[in-house]
This record gives structure tokens, sequence and C-alpha cells, in this order.
């Protein structure tokens, strides 16, 4: 017996697409996340070379790297792409 699958097009927001609260938010987040994570591996920075660069400790930076992004606000985000040097 083969079960249908239902596949739905996508808003562009896959947190809206999920309900969650603040979707735009979140994926502001996500994408600050993203470009910080890119810079430090362009930049061969090790996790604690970058975690000094932010000021923060490295599990702090561990966290964020993997997606945890509950305690981190966008202007701190904003900040950590400002410390690193945004290109």
């Amino acid at each position: 017996m083969t079960e249908e699958i239902k596949v739905h097009s996508s808003s562009g927001n896959v947190f809206a697409d999920l309900g969650l609260p603040n979707p735009e938010e979140l994926l502001i987040k996500a994408e600050l996340a993203h470009q910080i994570s890119e810079l430090i591996s362009e930049r061969q920075l090790t996790q604690n070379q970058a975690a000094k660069l932010l000021g923060i400790d490295r599990p702090t930076l561990s966290a964020l790297m993997r997606g945890k992004l509950l305690d981190f606000s966008t202007e701190r985000l904003f900040r950590f792409l400002n410390a690193i040097g945004v290109p």
C-alpha cells in the first residue's frame, strides 16, 4: 500500500511555516548567526580565538555556532558581527 505524501510550499520563512511566535525575529537571528559562523570559518579562527574576539566564553560561542539562539538578542548578534569586522 502506497501512502500519499502531502507537500506544502514554503512561505520563505521556516519559522512562520512551523507556526512559531515571532518568526521574523527568529529568521533574522538565524541569518545573523549563520553570517557570524561563516566569518569565523573564513578567517580560520579557532573557537577560543573567536570567543575572545566576541567577548564571550567558548561554551557560549559553541551554542551560537550550533544555532541555540534563545539567549541571544538581535542587537547582541549585530555587535558580534561588528566585533568580527563585517567586510
